[in-house]
Parts: structure tokens; sequence; C-alpha cells
């Protein structure tokens, strides 16, 4: 399998603690996956505060953690979103603003620098020109051995024009005409959520984009206001292996919950290793069996129509405090991650991990 995978930290709430992050490191490195991407939302200073200077002791910790990530044999990314830099003249002091983020992420030897446009408002007169221009000003001046781009419309999805205004004649193939061919570019698919994907869809998207779209999978994601009360743990379908000839990269945006977030993970890389044979129940097991233990699993199989298909407002109070007793015995347990994947059961159960929709329009 010579499919690139990776992590994707781009949801929105709570992001991961620095511990998670270096625990990821040495998963991703020991299940052969290739890199991780810095790219939480709830990190202002990757979004409207790009403008601002790094607090130092947050530079130092991802100084450390992109340090991690190059020993564990892991590519280091960051998702750098500098909000709506296109919507003023790219003056010499936004330029000067791009160099000092530019320079703090050469210092950092990011691997994969991610130039985030998504999420912005798109319907305005020359906005692929405007971002191109912007775009290749970056990659002439970063030391990142990738550079890939997230469009303000990276997907088929209607929601997108609902959200950021109508999408200019022609967007994604003037981009594809006029990015650097080094540059590579994001892409979820027919929908921002897509439940499948075919050779098909991703050759047509690579026609319009003018290269094989970057895989940004938001799968097993549970950030809003809405997804947040489902945990998505079912193994990945409709993502073959044969996907990989069609795609630069395959990256997961994960759950709030790193520690089953793993379970998720670990099925797309047997989805692309077994090929026709995969099988999404014997994936779950095996993975569930790996992340947590046999009995634990055995509780996972058992309720993922309540964590999946109820979600927190379909679960009666008596139900969710029945799941509590069942997981709670666990969180002591050191083997594997049980214990944590254990406490974050518990606590997406009492509320922990909800997200407001207030929350989403602050990051």
């Amino acid at each position: 399998m010579n499919t690139q995978l990776g992590v994707i930290e781009g949801f929105y709430g709570e992001p991961w603690s620095w511990g998670q992050r270096t625990d990821y490191a040495g998963f991703l490195r020991k299940h052969g996956f290739s890199f991780y991407i810095y790219a939480p939302k709830g990190d202002p200073y990757l979004r409207r505060k790009w403008r601002e200077a790094y607090p130092k002791a947050i530079e130092e910790k991802l100084a450390k953690l992109a340090g991690q990530c190059h020993s564990a044999g892991i590519e280091f990314g960051v998702g750098f979103s500098p909000h709506e830099v296109y919507l003023s003249d790219f003056s010499l002091e936004t330029k000067k603003f791009l160099q000092a983020r530019l320079d703090l992420f050469n210092r950092l030897r990011v691997n994969k620098l991610c130039i985030l446009m998504d999420d912005m408002k798109g319907d305005i007169p020359n906005l692929a020109e405007k971002q191109v221009e912007i775009v290749n000003w970056m990659a002439a001046r970063t030391s990142a051995k990738q550079i890939v781009f997230c469009p303000t419309y990276y997907s088929d999805d209607p929601v997108l024009e609902k959200l950021f205004g109508k999408m200019p004649e022609g967007y994604l193939g003037k981009l594809g005409k006029a990015l650097d061919p080094k540059v590579s570019m994001f892409w979820t698919g027919e929908l921002v959520c897509s439940k499948a994907y075919t050779p098909e869809h991703l050759k047509g998207a690579a026609e319009r984009l003018g290269r094989k779209p970057f895989l940004w999978d938001n799968y097993p994601v549970n950030d809003g206001a809405r997804m947040c009360k489902f945990l998505h743990l079912r193994a990945v379908t409709g993502r073959p292996g044969a996907l990989g000839e069609h795609l630069a990269a395959h990256a997961v945006n994960p759950m709030n919950q790193a520690t089953l977030s793993k379970i998720v993970l670990l099925t797309l890389k047997a989805s692309y290793e077994k090929g026709a044979a995969y099988d999404p129940d014997k994936a779950f097991r095996k993975a569930a069996d790996m992340v947590t233990c046999r009995d634990m699993a055995d509780l996972l199989v058992r309720d993922l129509p309540a964590f999946m298909d109820k979600g927190l407002e379909g679960l009666t109070e008596a139900e969710k405090l029945t799941l509590k007793e069942d997981y709670s015995p666990f969180i002591e347990e050191r083997e594997n991650d049980t214990g944590q994947a254990a406490r974050e059961i518990v606590d997406w159960l009492s509320g922990r991990y909800n997200i407001t929709k207030e929350q989403v329009q602050a990051q």
C-alpha cells in the first residue's frame, strides 16, 4: 500500500492536549500512517489571530511536538488559516505578517504546510485570482516539502454556497490552472461529510483541480452542535483501497475523542490493506481489541447503535447511567488505551464534549 495516510486535527471544540498529540506520533508510526497535521480550530493564532505573534509557551510546545513527530518518523504539518486575508489588498503589511508565520513554520521544520481558506466568504470578484496570488507567494517562501491548499469551495456540497455565498463561475478550474503545480489541493468529496468515495468521483475532481485531490475525510469527526452528540465509532465503509491511485494522500479528521478515534483509523488502514477482502465488522472488532481490551471491545460492539444512532439526545437518562456504570470500571485500566477510551465515553455521556453554535462561530 503506497497511499499516504495520516491525521489532520482540524475540528471545532476543545482541541486535543499536547500529551494526546505526542501519543499520536507514536501510534501513527506504529501502524503505518505517515503524517500528523496540527490544525485545531481552537488555536486562534492559526486563524483569527494570525497576525499576532505566537505566545512563547505555545511556540515551545509546537517545537517540541514537531521534534517528536520527526523523531517518530512522522511528517509534521500545520494547517494555517489566515482569516479573510484575501478580502483586502495583498499589501506589504499583509506580506509582512504572513512572512512572520512562515518564518515560524520554517523554524519548526514543517513538512506539510496546509494553507486553509475554507469557512470564509466566497462570493467576491476574482476570488480564485486573489487566492492564487497569496498561495503561490507563500509556496515560494516555505521550506515545507509539500504545500496543500484548501479552497473556499472544497466539495460539491450545496451547503457551502448557503454558508459562504455562490461560488464564482469557473472557480475550481481557475485555481487548477494558475496554482503552482507543486501545490496539492484538499477535497472532501461529494459532500462535506461524505459517506463514500468512488474512483469516478475522484477522477472527476482531479480534472477540475488540475491535480489528484488530497482527501480531507470528515469521518469520524464529530464537531459542531449536532454531531458532537454522537460517537462515530463504526468501521469505515465506502473507502476501498482502490481509491489510493486517485489520491495525493488521505487525511482523516478525527473525533474530539482522541483515543476512540484510533479504532476508526485502524479500520481505514485495514480497508486499504485488505482491498476487496475488507470486512468492516471484523476490522472493527480487531481494532477495538487493539486499542482497548477484549471485555471493553465486547461492550463497544454491543453499544454501537447507542453511540452512533441514538446519540445523547436519543438516550434516556437511565440508559446513560447504565452505560456510565458499564464503562467506569475500565477507567483505571492501564492495558493499551483502555482507561482513556473508557474515560472519553463516560465524559461524552456526561456532556463534557458538547459544542455550541457560539463556540463554532467564535473559532
